[in-house]
């Protein structure tokens, strides 16, 4: 299975992509908003995970162009910083599937990822 890892955060993208492929999962990773907009040109992932605030284009951004792919079982888990919850909320409608506020153990991403693509 093939994971979309957005974040703009060295050591935040690299702890989230060891902890995934640890698990087993293929990640293709994007440190801006703009290199995961390329990245999804290349077809769905079976899951995204995109922080909120990123240089080039938000995870708002990125939530919305998957959709307008009509992808919409393509699972999404929004990475925020603490109050942010009126984006979060925003996510939320665009049709984001679930959130985490940084800083988060990478247990409890590994067991969000796994129900997500198990659903």
């Amino acid at each position: 299975m093939k994971i979309l890892v957005a974040e703009d955060e060295p050591i935040l993208i690299r702890t989230i992509e060891m902890r995934l492929k640890r698990d087993g999962y293929e990640v293709w990773l994007a440190e801006d908003g703009q290199q995961a907009l390329d990245r999804l040109e290349q077809g769905p992932p079976d899951l995204i995970i995109t922080d909120i605030m990123m240089p080039y284009a938000s995870g708002l951004e990125i939530i919305a162009a998957v959709r307008a792919k009509a992808w919409p079982k393509v699972p999404v888990i929004i990475l925020s910083g603490m109050g942010q919850e009126d984006v979060v909320l925003e996510a939320f409608k665009l049709g984001a599937d679930d959130y985490i506020t940084k800083p988060f153990s990478p247990n409890e991403l590994s067991v969000r990822v796994r129900r997500l693509l198990t659903h």
